[in-house]
């Protein structure tokens, strides 16, 4: 990681979209790209809104060959009402730079998202406001999804990657659940949390002993009208209290959504977390 812990940039190129993902080819990647990655997972779910009687179900994710010799691999979850199509796309740009990697891109599972009035729309888990983001947090749902990633993290470790071989990735609600991955016991080899911030902080356990020393790389536009920057600096001061490796990518004027040189951030953060082998 930088020396430099937070790096504030400025660039008007930006990936914005009505529901603020990044889209593209991955939208159009046909079925067979597509490969069962840990099985689909079938639960049911009692969260923030209550008991759902519909079970959680998780399409198998989508799925980017590594270029050459598969020896790590990269989880990028998506934001609020999004699917792994939406990111996909970003597979492509990452890939050249790190060959070695498979890119895996899963979908969240249909439920009920209080903040939308129950509607059942991806989520990760149940969010009642965007405001106090420590309102009513989804501790449910936010382990389901953290035992989630958990089981693809488990598949590719009997594929022969071991887990500190493996990047786990999120934008917006994707991000807080790659956050909080740094409680899982499996050492990670990074953290990537896009326009996002830390869920749980107030409970014990945020770095598990595995990964106290797990690089993460945040970035965040000081424009964002959906989640607040100053919730993403205080993730990071957070993070660094705690003694955690981050570094926070301040980008300005972006709001709610990516851009090239933020992607191009992640990308380099990849190649030095995941180097050849």
């Amino acid at each position: 990681m930088s020396e430099k812990a937070h790096r504030v940039f400025s660039d008007k190129k930006r990936v914005d979209t009505p529901d603020a993902r990044v889209t593209g080819a991955g939208a159009q990647r046909q079925q067979a790209q597509q490969q069962r990655v840990g099985g689909v997972a079938t639960r049911a779910y009692s969260g923030g809104s209550g008991v759902d009687t519909m079970p959680l179900n998780y399409r198998p994710p989508i799925v980017l060959r590594a270029q050459q010799k598969h020896t790590a691999t990269v989880f990028m979850l998506h934001g609020l009402g999004d699917s792994g199509d939406g990111w996909a796309a970003v597979g492509d740009e990452w890939a050249p730079g790190n060959p070695q990697v498979k890119f895996v891109f899963p979908h969240a599972p249909l439920r009920p998202i209080s903040i939308n009035k129950g509607m059942r729309m991806p989520g990760w888990y149940d969010i009642s406001s965007l405001e106090d983001i420590d309102q009513k947090e989804d501790e449910a749902g936010l382990v389901e999804s953290k035992r989630y990633i958990e089981s693809l993290i488990a598949a590719e470790e009997r594929e022969g990657v071991p887990s500190d071989r493996i990047v786990v990735a999120g934008f917006s609600q994707g991000g807080a659940v790659a956050l909080l991955m740094l409680r899982s016991e499996k050492k990670l080899a990074g953290i990537v949390g896009l326009s996002t911030y830390l869920p749980l902080r107030n409970e014990p356990g945020i770095l598990s002993a595995a990964n106290a020393k797990t690089p993460v790389l945040q970035c965040h536009g000081d424009a964002d009208m959906v989640v607040n920057y100053g919730f993403g600096v205080n993730t990071h001061n957070k993070l660094k209290e705690l003694g955690a490796d981050a570094e926070l990518n301040t980008y300005r004027g972006m709001g709610h959504s990516a851009v090239p040189s933020e992607l191009a951030a992640v990308s380099a953060f990849l190649k030095q977390v995941l180097p050849p082998q």
